[in-house]
């Protein structure tokens, strides 16, 4: 297996490991000094992003629909899906759901997200993310007005 592909099935082990739960698989795929959206978080960052997500969202799940990889980086199309059952302390998703207490209702977006790469683990992550989409589906913004009717 190439280089390319080699990367692309690290992005994949993280997803699965974040799926199944199973957070120290999924933040020890990040190298110790990593960088999220340009910010050094370090591995120890990482994992505590990702129990916040769980802790919010105890079902989060991430559907890849398509990846694409060249060299050192890998950029992953896919759904992002949860159920509200828990309160967030920690700034995750937007940062919008701190103190707020769990609706209970489920939601499912896109996300895309971009890793770099380095001597096998993620060095950089960025994601684009449907955060406005995300709490309208949970109720806590309005949907958007319909179009006029002709």
């Amino acid at each position: 297996m190439d280089i390319t592909e080699t990367n692309r099935r690290i992005a994949e082990q993280f997803n699965e490991a974040f799926n199944r739960g199973d957070l120290d698989a999924a933040s020890s795929c990040f190298t110790e000094d990593c960088r999220n959206h340009g910010r050094q978080v370090g591995r120890a960052g990482v994992r505590k992003v990702l129990g916040e997500i769980k802790t919010n969202f105890p079902d989060a799940r991430l559907t890849i629909l398509n990846s694409v990889a060249e060299g050192e980086w890998v950029v992953v199309l896919c759904t992002y899906s949860g159920t509200h059952r828990g309160t967030s302390n920690f700034p995750v998703d937007g940062g919008m759901l701190v103190g707020v207490q769990p609706t209970g209702r489920s939601f499912e977006v896109q996300h895309m997200h971009m890793y770099r790469m380095l001597d096998g683990k993620i060095a950089e992550h960025f994601a684009n993310r449907d955060d406005v989409g995300m709490m309208r589906q949970l109720g806590l913004l309005p949907l958007p007005p319909s179009p006029p009717s002709r």
